[in-house]
């Protein structure tokens, strides 16, 4: 009986590790937000850049939320899975787990706990969080784009499948020459959109955020609504909102309604 209880626990179990590694295959890049929930500031105690630079060495594209991101990504978020740091310290110990999420908050991967009795608190999340990456031992960078069903090629994961029946495909310049005038004409103005479109940072403050250019100078100040993704511009009789993967600046100038468009890093 006990023989078959321990088999049972290791079919199981193995087909849990199998699945997790079909599940990392489907992933890209990672995105480690600038700010933790655990944290009152952004990058605060440089806990976000040490996790960034811990996941690289795992071999992935890794990025803070705050940093340009590439055109493959900014078409399809679901590429990406998103770093978060736990935190469970209590008044002794600092404890720290890394959980990777994919692009609709469904866990993919989680770390162990790591641990710490560094009284500095800088010392203390950066030991513990180097703790929790040392346990991450089976965790690297599979990234599979496609595979063969049938002789033909499908994307591999299902919820990127829907995403990208909708996605017009980039043509290199190469490409381009031999295509038909029709064809590059498309794919040129599709790639001079994307390099045209201004990407900004935003940056937290009291009741909304500020947008930045890389200058850096602040182009926007957003106040909240009750509205989801829609923003008051401050100082403008205008206002901020999201439409598809872009954000839209609608506000009036010299009694002129004025319409511009941006990428923006949360």
């Amino acid at each position: 009986m006990i023989k078959k209880i321990v088999g049972s626990l290791l079919f199981f179990m193995t087909i849990s590790l199998t699945s997790q590694t079909k599940k990392m295959s489907d992933f890209k890049y990672i995105i480690v937000p600038n700010k933790f929930d655990f944290l009152k500031k952004s990058n605060q105690y440089q806990t976000s850049s040490l996790t960034k630079f811990l996941l690289q060495k795992k071999g992935f594209h890794v990025f803070l939320s705050t940093d340009s991101l590439p055109v493959d990504l900014l078409q399809n978020r679901c590429l990406a899975l998103t770093a978060i740091v736990s935190d469970a310290s209590g008044v002794l110990i600092v404890k720290n787990k890394i959980a990777l999420q994919d692009c609709f908050g469904t866990l993919v991967y989680a770390s162990k706990f790591g641990k710490s009795k560094e009284k500095e608190y800088k010392k203390a999340y950066h030991e513990a969080i180097r703790k929790a990456y040392a346990t991450m031992t089976d965790l690297k960078f599979v990234y599979k784009p496609d595979r063969e069903v049938d002789g033909k090629k499908e994307v591999n994961h299902p919820k990127e499948r829907l995403i990208a029946k909708k996605e017009i495909p980039l043509i290199t310049p190469s490409e381009a020459i031999k295509a038909t005038p029709e064809k590059a004409l498309i794919s040129n103005q599709i790639q001079k959109d994307f390099v045209e479109i201004e990407t900004l940072s935003a940056q937290v403050k009291n009741n909304g955020f500020q947008l930045v250019n890389t200058k850096p100078e602040v182009v926007f100040q957003l106040l909240q609504t009750n509205l989801k993704e829609v923003f008051i511009l401050k100082g403008s009789n205008g206002i901020f909102y999201k439409k598809g993967i872009r954000w839209i600046a609608e506000y009036y100038e010299n009694s002129q309604l004025i319409q511009k468009e941006y990428l923006v890093n949360f």
